[in-house]
């Protein structure tokens, strides 16, 4: 049989993980703002709860791509991605929830842009919706020791939206809660990371989609609102482990060796001191994973070369959405706690 060509050109892929309630409570608003211009696919990571009950019988309308095991977010979007023929698929977390005309000015922003590889929306918090939200805000930065944060967050304070962020930027990472990509750009630049399997790969990805000459951007045309803390809460020590561990891999595999090497001994002290403060704290569980997280790493670097050999890699300061000083120093520090302090 010949291949069908795709009705629109935008997919939007969830990845589930049993996560029926979700699909319940996020799903309605996907399909009533997006099934005009899009076609929406759920991609199972062989979820053991009634996801694909719900899915069968609730909403026949969404393609159903069901994996045979739980790949994490980035082999379940590898590959579930796969069976999607779209052009731009959106890689959207099921606790968003979107609103009426979403898609279109990404779209037009993808179509008027061929440089342009990855683009998030406007990320509001769900459950105070006039706050920025913690997973990617208003586009994603980076600094010179490679710590992340958003226009309208810094760590975990989260700016008021009054309209301060509402221009096109170009950032250094949009953020993978609602991502929408070229998927061509994003198969050139080699998809995402599966070794990190959840936590700080689409930074990954839009670091080296930017080492291959495309452009990240946050278009504030559109806007979604995020539950956050859908699969791990931001208090797991999971999640601490993860995001600490990958945050080392990623700077080793993207910068070049020397620049790797200096910024990763920067950080491996830094990352000491947060332990300490987590102590003091009480939170010994988050003391233990930034332990664990470095024990990984340091296991997992003859890998890491494997992986790194012909990347391409570029100083960090020639990317677009680098602060050239140090994030951490400035909110810790001066008491900065606004993007536009910085």
């Amino acid at each position: 049989m010949p291949e069908t060509k795709p009705q629109h050109k935008i997919a939007v892929a969830i990845l589930n993980w049993n996560g029926a309630a979700l699909l319940r409570r996020f799903l309605p608003s996907v399909i009533e703002h997006s099934q005009a211009v899009a076609q929406v696919y759920v991609i199972d990571n062989a979820s053991s709860d009634e996801s694909l009950e719900v899915l069968k019988n609730e909403f026949p309308q969404v393609e159903l791509i069901v994996l045979p095991e739980n790949y994490g977010y980035a082999g379940g979007y590898n590959k579930g991605l796969n069976y999607i023929k779209e052009n731009y698929v959106v890689l959207l977390n099921s606790d968003v929830e979107v609103t009426a005309n979403w898609l279109p000015p990404m779209l037009s922003q993808f179509e008027s842009n061929p440089k342009l590889a990855a683009l998030q929306p406007k990320i509001k918090d769900l459950n105070n919706r006039d706050l920025f939200e913690y997973a990617g805000a208003a586009g994603g930065h980076i600094d010179v020791l490679g710590y992340p944060f958003c226009r309208g967050r810094l760590f975990d304070t989260l700016e008021e939206d009054k309209g301060q962020y509402d221009s096109y930027e170009k950032v250094f990472w949009a953020s993978g809660a609602c991502l929408m990509v070229d998927i061509n750009k994003f198969r050139k630049a080699g998809g995402l990371n599966e070794s990190l399997f959840a936590h700080m790969e689409e930074i990954d990805l839009c670091w080296r989609m930017q080492l291959h000459g495309f452009e990240i951007g946050c278009e504030p045309a559109s806007t979604v609102y995020h539950l956050g803390g859908g699969t791990l809460n931001k208090l797991s020590s999971k999640k601490t482990y993860l995001n600490f561990r990958n945050s080392l891999i990623i700077m080793f595999l993207n910068l070049p060796s020397g620049e790797a090497f200096a910024k990763i001994m920067a950080r491996l002290v830094l990352d000491g001191i947060a332990g300490i403060k987590f102590i003091f704290e009480g939170k010994f569980v988050h003391t233990l994973a930034i332990l664990k997280a470095h024990f990984h790493f340091y296991v997992r670097f003859n890998d890491m070369m494997r992986q790194k050999v012909g990347k391409p890699v570029k100083p960090l300061n020639k990317l677009e959405g680098v602060y050239r000083g140090s994030v951490v120093k400035g909110y810790y520090l001066s008491k900065k706690k606004k993007y536009s302090e910085l």
